[in-house]
């Protein structure tokens, strides 16, 4: 039976990813978190064929035990100290996360892991002045501590792998939301304050945009993209292309939870807060097929649908 290593997998993406693979009761997942930004509660918890280890991947002493006690044949590294505020307030423990990128890489070579997939971010591109960005064709222009250490590990990877004969997939995700996210990532902590009927508070003018996408599109194409030969060893933008300004999201959050919140502009954020970010996602949609996306009124109903 293969044996998958998630790591981060009590996050929003780790866990369901973990609860995908689990599915078809193939593989056994190997999961680790240190439950930073991650909850206990969003471990699967109904498969024999899931064993976690609380710890943090840059200790490579606690990370070694565990590929010397299973013989791990794939990786996902989701693992990541994130948070806009939290790593502007905290860039002494983003710049950490290049050890856990450093071990995951030595171990893989040392115990013969065969693929790894890299969790990057649409925060390398920076204030790119040309959308929709590209993978290959536009540049990478990070600004903030969280983004430069995102494209020194794609470095990384993308050198040692090479190196060490190690297949690759690096996924650049843009907004990826769902039930399982932290409480003060955008979309869950506007739904959690409209419930409530406090106002939605905005960094700015509100009229900077992104592109938003529901978890289970996301687990879809990465699980699609890692199973494909003629996908390794590449770098893919995994997000919707349709934008919205974060004014538009309050808005369309009031409505939908019958809220009566009222919108506050606050000062803009002096960092990382982008004026516009859309992928180039050709990719990305031939990995869900032809079927729709999650749309985002249907994708934040179910996010409010698992709160209440």
């Amino acid at each position: 039976m293969k044996i998958i290593l998630i790591t981060g997998v009590a996050g929003n993406i780790g866990s369901s990813l973990a609860k995908y693979l689990l599915l078809n009761k193939k593989s056994v997942v190997v999961g680790i978190d240190n439950f930073c930004s991650g909850f206990k509660e969003n471990l699967p918890t109904n498969s024999g064929n899931f064993i976690f280890y609380k710890g943090n991947v840059n200790n490579i002493n606690f990370l070694k035990k565990i590929f010397i006690n299973h013989k791990i044949n794939e990786i996902y590294h989701y693992a990541a100290y994130v948070g806009v505020d939290r790593t502007i307030k905290n860039p002494e423990l983003v710049f950490e996360d290049i050890k856990g990128i450093h071990n995951i890489l030595r171990l893989s070579k040392e115990y013969n892991v065969k693929k790894i997939a890299y969790a990057s971010s649409s925060e390398v591109y920076g204030e790119n002045s040309k959308i929709p960005y590209h993978e290959i064709k536009s540049a990478a222009n990070p600004k903030l501590p969280y983004a430069s250490v995102k494209l020194i590990s794609e470095n990384m990877i993308i050198s040692l792998c090479k190196k060490y004969q190690i297949s690759y997939v690096i996924f650049r995700f843009f907004n990826t939301y769902g039930p399982l996210q932290s409480n003060d990532y955008v979309i869950k902590r506007f739904i959690n304050l409209a419930l409530k009927n406090k106002p939605l508070e905005i960094y700015g003018d509100g009229t900077q945009t992104r592109t938003f996408l529901y978890i289970d599109d996301n687990v879809e194409a990465t699980t699609n993209a890692f199973s494909k030969k003629d996908l390794n060893n590449q770098i893919i933008n995994i997000g919707s292309k349709k934008m919205y300004s974060i004014n538009q999201l309050a808005k369309k959050i009031i409505k939908i939870t019958g809220s009566k919140s009222k919108i506050i502009h606050r000062e803009k954020r002096l960092m990382g807060d982008t004026k516009i970010r859309q992928p180039d996602n050709k990719l990305f949609l031939s990995l869900v097929g032809k079927r729709k996306l999650v749309d985002l009124d249907s994708g934040i109903q179910k996010v409010i649908d698992f709160i209440q």
